[in-house]
């Protein structure tokens, strides 16, 4: 009997996304739940800083974001670690329970120190649910179709954040900025946590069986080749080019991102923009990166991940460029539009390229690094932009993350070699 096809726990465990499809479209499904919890602030929070609490300053406002990355990018590292240790469903299940106060803390808010409060738990929460969420589909699936899955794994985990971020815009624009909107969080995180308790399945006998196959033990693991936590970090920061490319391009690509978040309704707002514009906006961008991802994960697979990523990185560089010169509703809709579909090439590759580099036996860990790298750009978007608007204003801000993000393409171009050489 194959590796592939051997039993395990006296079952059958086989690789791919036809022989685990319910519990891989049950993980899409949680997905989108997790998403929806960053969705729920992407509009309204920004606002929130400014009108109820006075916060003049960017950087201040934008407190939150920074908060959030650095929780979650320390929070994905250890959460590589803890589904080797503990496994991936009780990993995923705890990231749900750190998110049950979430939206009441945003709710009762009497001071900005609840909501930094808040971000830090949502940081818990992104970092342990969305980190397993990618982890377990990996497994699912198999070598052959990463790509395809984490498409699919980001399709729906930004598409819920574009929606609630509609969404949110949308009752905010009738009933205020607090409470009616967060009370949908009290909802995404009901059934995430129930999904993830009841139904969800660990997936840690998938990965033995792709360790032998991929040249493992009888335990799935390579135990004269098994690196430390150290060494795994030293590849995936520096020492691997492929890995160090990934790292350096998801930090910049999260930057925008955190750009996007906190300085793009200020943006807008300032332009005397209605709310519910301002909530369409605020939507266009995860929404389109949401959606075109599911095309962008699998062509990867087809076309190989380096070009994608560079092509990804140059587009969002460009669309950053255009909404911080071009004027009016018209143009920063086309601009997010452009700048989905540069992320939505760079973001499943990037996961799926270093997993391409990386042991099964040590998946994980390396899945951890490079989340932890990628989400740290929330809190450098949020800090560096907020201080580039206070002294320079906001277009400025967005003009010079821009001129990064162009930078970073070009350095992926130069430095990274293709993972996927046999496409």
């Amino acid at each position: 009997m194959t590796g592939r096809n051997r039993p395990t726990n006296n079952s059958q465990v086989t690789l791919g996304l036809g022989a685990n499809w319910k519990q891989f479209w049950l993980l899409v499904g949680v997905n989108a739940f997790v998403g929806a919890m960053v969705g729920l602030e992407r509009t309204v929070l920004p606002l929130i800083a400014e009108q109820e609490f006075g916060l003049a300053s960017r950087s201040a406002a934008l407190s939150f974001i920074a908060t959030f990355g650095i929780v979650k990018a320390v929070t994905n590292w250890f959460a590589g670690m803890l589904s080797d240790r503990v496994g991936r469903k009780r990993v995923l299940v705890i990231g749900w329970l750190a998110a049950i106060p979430v939206p009441l803390l945003i709710i009762f808010a009497p001071d900005w120190s609840w909501i930094v409060l808040a971000n830090v738990l949502l940081g818990i929460n992104q970092g342990l649910t969305w980190s397993t969420t990618v982890i377990m589909k990996i497994d699912l699936v198999g070598p052959e179709r990463r790509g395809f899955a984490m498409g699919l794994n980001e399709f729906a985990g930004y598409l819920a954040v574009g929606l609630t971020a509609y969404a949110t815009g949308q009752i905010a624009s009738v009933y205020g900025l607090r409470p009616e909107p967060f009370y949908l969080g009290i909802a995404f995180v009901a059934v995430g946590l129930v999904l993830s308790a009841l139904f969800v399945r660990d997936t840690t006998e998938h990965v033995l069986v792709e360790s032998r196959a991929a040249g493992g033990d009888a335990q799935g693991t390579a135990p004269n080749d098994l690196p430390s936590n150290r060494e795994i970090f030293a590849r995936a920061s520096w020492k691997d080019p492929a890995m160090m490319s990934c790292s350096q391009a998801g930090l910049v690509n999260n930057l925008n991102d955190g750009l996007a978040w906190g300085l793009f309704p200020l943006f807008f707002a300032a332009a005397a923009l209605p709310l519910n514009q301002i909530g369409i906006l605020a939507a266009i961008y995860p929404t389109t990166w949401g959606v075109v991802q599911l095309w962008t994960g699998a062509l990867s697979d087809r076309w190989g991940r380096k070009n994608l990523i560079a092509g990804g990185m140059a587009l969002q560089g460009l669309a950053l460029i255009g909404i911080g010169t071009l004027d009016g509703f018209t143009w920063w809709f086309a601009g997010g539009v452009v700048l989905g579909i540069g992320t939505a090439m760079v973001y499943p590759t990037l996961i799926a390229a270093v997993s391409d580099v990386a042991h099964p036996s040590w998946r994980a860990r390396a899945i951890g690094v490079y989340r932890l790298w990628r989400d740290t750009g929330y809190a450098v978007g949020a800090i560096g932009a907020g201080v580039l608007a206070d002294f320079f204003g906001l277009a400025a801000a967005i003009l010079t993350v821009g001129a990064v993000t162009l930078m970073s393409g070009a350095f992926v171009a130069l430095r990274m070699p293709e993972t996927k050489p046999h496409v």
